[in-house]
């Protein structure tokens, strides 16, 4: 995967206000990290299989996260892309929770990206499983809105999809959805990093 920008130069780089080329990148990946969402979301339409998404959007997430790492070197960056994700999500009908879950989630990526000067691997891996938990905001209109949010899915679904997916999203399972998040972020992270190795190394991140 190339992205334009030079890895390299961006090392000497770090900190200060967000610039054009800053902008430009955190457009440019979080097309790339959509288009990763749209593509596992489509498993969402078997009902057992919604409640996986939570596990393997991370997985796959990971290497464009992790790429979007070595050209995100200013403090900022990742939260807008959390809330940009989060905004995109509301536009495309998964309610507005994932507005707040990835501005928050995002901002805590951030803070500990920032934590390991932009050039820790572990921080990265650290920074992804921390981000991947917005996802949860997705569920939450079933949990939390269910009485507004439901009669839209049965509309589009219909009522036997609905009543199977009910059936896995009981409110005891949040709890695992959240942490699934997680752990499956950390794993992508390990993945991301273990296919960019070069990259890494040329952005100065071990």
């Amino acid at each position: 995967m190339k992205i334009t920008g030079n890895a390299s130069a961006s090392t000497s780089k770090t900190g200060g206000r967000l610039v054009g080329k800053d902008l430009i990148n955190i457009g440019i990946f979080t097309a790339i990290y959509f288009v990763v969402v749209f593509a596992v979301a489509c498993l969402g339409f078997i009902p057992i299989l919604m409640a996986a998404i939570c596990g393997i959007v991370p997985l796959v997430a990971g290497i464009p996260y992790m790429l979007f790492l070595t050209r995100a070197r200013k403090f900022g960056m990742i939260t807008i892309l959390g809330l940009l994700i989060g905004i995109i999500m509301f536009i495309t009908g998964m309610g507005y929770f994932s507005i707040a879950t990835g501005l928050v989630f995002g901002l805590i990526a951030d803070l500990v990206w920032k934590s390991g000067g932009y050039a820790s691997a572990s921080r990265a891996i650290l920074s992804h499983g921390i981000f991947s938990c917005w996802i949860i905001g997705n569920f939450l209109p079933f949990l939390l809105t269910a009485d507004t949010y439901l009669p839209t899915v049965r509309a589009q679904y219909g009522d036997a999809y609905v009543n199977e997916l009910m059936t896995y999203l009981q409110p005891e399972l949040y709890p695992i959805l959240l942490v699934a998040c997680f752990v499956a972020g950390i794993i992508g992270g390990f993945i991301g990093r273990a296919v960019l190795k070069k990259h890494f190394k040329r952005a100065g991140i071990a």
